[in-house]
């Protein structure tokens, strides 16, 4: 990390205000720490342009969390965004606007660092080709995944299994056909009507009697073999340069 994060936190409610400042302040990742006690007043200290990280109450009189979230896209270098509320019931929209995380009051500081690594996660990586985050479920609890890290999607009825480099998977409500199609600019590969495959992971390509299969990273240093359609395999091998007959 380049520096530390300058930081603005915003909270209609003082005690929850200084639990956090104090609790951030208590992290090395974390430069200054600004408060706003109302989203009027966020905004203008906003306005100044120098924040990297805005952790942003969702519930409050006049302006929202949600309401200055949607405001930050004017902003030429809007600074990342981890929400803090009591509630969950905001957590898809959390996901639309592309925030680094989504934390539920009370705050436990082991999980405020969590959201504090993926903040600078993302600022390191500035610059560097744009990776959405998909939000998932897990025992009622909302994460947020990049979608960097998922090596394969896998179709399984109306939904798609996601699963990433550290050997998790986590279910989301979208049709393959869908996702495929979204994230095809990404580097998603569709390889058969119920995989496709982050092109970026692909380890080895193997053929085999005119069947191909494809190698993924798994957990713990281990891999996952993908087995190739016929009907994909034309454009998988095109795709690593090799000649189609």
């Amino acid at each position: 990390m380049a520096r530390a994060l300058r930081t603005l936190v915003v909270d209609d409610e003082q005690p929850v205000l200084d639990e956090l400042v104090w609790l951030l302040g208590r992290d090395d990742r974390i430069g200054t720490i600004d408060t706003a006690r109302s989203g009027t007043e966020a905004l203008r200290r906003l306005d100044a342009g120098d924040i990297d990280l805005l952790f942003l109450d969702i519930a409050m009189p006049g302006l929202t969390g949600i309401d200055i979230a949607r405001l930050l896209g004017r902003f030429k270098s809007p600074p990342q965004i981890i929400f803090v509320t009591a509630h969950d019931a905001h957590a898809v929209e959390a996901f639309d606007l592309n925030a680094v995380d989504y934390l539920l009051k009370p705050i436990r500081e082991e999980r405020l660092r969590e959201s504090v690594r993926r903040a600078v996660a993302d600022s390191d990586s500035a610059g560097t080709d744009s990776d959405d985050t998909i939000a998932v479920e897990l025992a009622g609890v909302t994460r947020f995944v990049s979608r960097s890290k998922v090596t394969h999607a896998e179709a399984q009825g109306d939904y798609v299994r996601l699963h990433t480099l550290d050997g998790a998977s986590h279910l989301i409500r979208t049709p393959l056909t869908s996702l495929a199609e979204d994230w095809a600019d990404a580097g998603f590969l569709r390889i058969h009507r119920s995989i496709a495959v982050n092109r970026a992971h692909i380890l080895e390509v193997r053929m085999s009697s005119g069947r191909a299969s494809v190698v993924v990273p798994a957990a713990g240093g281990t891999t996952t073999e993908l087995q190739v359609a016929r009907r994909h395999t034309r454009a998988l091998r095109e795709l690593i340069g090799e000649h189609t007959p």
